[in-house]
């Protein structure tokens, strides 16, 4: 996690003092209770001082956001039966990313795949590495960072349909090897594989990726592969017309 004023880096504190930053910032322009609050700091029982200690961060954040200067407008408020983080959400990455994202996969929607791919790549862009990472490695384990992480697989895959909508297959191909190696029960990243590899020439290595995912979904989970995956596995060994590269203009 990070904020800066400008081009300069402000100090967040320490661990919790940044853990209620961030939760904050998951829910921004949102009231948080404080029992939600205790529950996300302290996975167990939280310590008799723990509403001292959230009280002490919400303080050093407050002096972090007025040290800011005049034209930070975000304000921390006390609003029962927590606080509320009120922040213009262009000023959060995370904003960014779902207002890019929604705008991309419009444009895909409507026709316009290059045009998509561009705001879909923005959007991706503003990644660098997983969401809060420094909490993470202090050991948070919040739910709303898994379902973040989801939401940039989502924006990945649809950066992919758009792309091979492009004929960029090619282009693709490496970051889906490595994408699907770390995510190999991911059907649709699987399906967008098969089909870079499919146009690239590949047909062997398609199926070759066809039989890993089925293998790890029968022995990690016991289920077949969905029908959507089914059925390319059976159209590229006929060489289905309707699977090669799209004429796009």
């Amino acid at each position: 996690m990070e904020v800066s004023d400008g081009a300069t880096r402000i100090d967040l504190g320490g661990v919790k003092q940044r853990a209620v930053l961030g939760y904050l910032l998951l829910h921004a322009n949102q009231v948080v209770p404080n029992s939600r609050m205790l529950n996300a700091l302290w996975d167990c029982q939280p310590p008799s001082t723990a509403r001292k200690m959230v009280q002490n961060a919400v303080s050093a954040i407050r002096r972090m956001l007025a040290a800011a200067g005049p034209d930070c407008s975000a304000q921390l408020l006390t609003h029962a039966p927590g606080y509320q983080l009120r922040v213009d959400p262009d000023d959060v990455d995370m904003h960014r990313f779902r207002r890019l994202v929604h705008s991309g996969r419009e444009a895909a929607a409507a026709g316009s795949p290059e045009r998509g791919t561009l705001l879909l790549r923005e959007a991706l862009g503003l990644w660098r590495g997983r969401a809060l990472a420094d909490l993470v490695e202090s050991g948070t384990m919040w739910s709303e960072l898994s379902a973040i992480e989801d939401e940039r697989l989502s924006a990945l895959e649809d950066c992919f349909d758009a792309e091979l909508q492009c004929g960029r297959h090619r282009e693709i191909t490496p970051e889906l090897e490595v994408l699907t190696a770390a995510e190999p029960l991911r059907e649709r990243l699987c399906i967008q594989f098969m089909l870079a590899l499919y146009r690239s020439g590949r047909q062997v290595d398609a199926l070759n990726v066809y039989r890993r995912t089925r293998a790890a979904l029968v022995d990690g989970l016991g289920i077949e592969p969905g029908p959507e995956l089914q059925a390319l596995q059976h159209m590229i060994l006929e060489h289905d017309a309707s699977i090669q590269v799209p004429v796009y203009a």
